[in-house]
C-alpha cells in the first residue's frame, strides 16, 4: 500500500513538535539561550527526517500499533549522531560524544512517549 504525503503530514508536523519541545526542554535546563535552540532543532529535525522513513515510522501499520512505538526510540538515536555533525557544522564547533548521547537518549523518550501517544489516539480511531 502506496502512502500519499498528506496521509502523515499531521504525524510529521507532531514528530517536529516533539523535537522542538525536546530542544527548547534542553536548552532551558542548561539555561542557554533560547534563541540557540533552532542549533539543535533544525539538525535534529533533518537527522529524524532521514532515518524515520526507513524505519517505516510513516506507515500506517507502524505508527498506529503502540508495540511499533520502540521504532520512534531508535530513529531518535540513529538521528543523534547526523544531528550532531550538522550542529557541529553550523556552530563551527566539536562534536561532542557526550551531547550526542544526552540528545539521542532525550529525544529517543520523548519520541517514545509522542508516538505513543499518536498510536493511542489512531489505535482507538481504526
Amino acid at each position: 500500500m502506496r502512502v500519499r504525503w498528506m496521509d502523515f503530514l499531521p504525524l510529521f508536523f507532531g514528530d517536529a513538535v516533539a523535537v522542538f519541545v525536546i530542544s527548547v526542554v534542553g536548552f532551558a535546563f542548561h539555561g542557554s539561550a533560547l534563541a540557540r535552540v533552532w542549533s539543535t532543532f533544525l539538525p535534529m529535525l533533518i537527522g529524524w527526517a532521514l532515518i524515520a522513513p526507513w524505519l517505516g515510522l510513516y506507515q500506517p501499520q507502524v505508527f498506529s500499533r503502540m508495540p511499533q512505538v520502540w521504532r520512534a526510540g531508535l530513529a531518535a538515536l540513529l538521528a543523534a549522531p547526523i544531528a550532531g555533525v550538522l550542529r557541529g557544522w553550523w556552530l563551527n564547533s566539536a562534536v561532542l560524544p557526550v551531547f550526542v548521547g544526552v540528545l539521542g537518549a532525550t529525544a529517543a523518550l520523548g519520541m517514545i512517549l509522542w508516538r505513543a501517544l499518536w498510536a493511542w489516539h489512531t489505535g482507538k480511531r481504526g
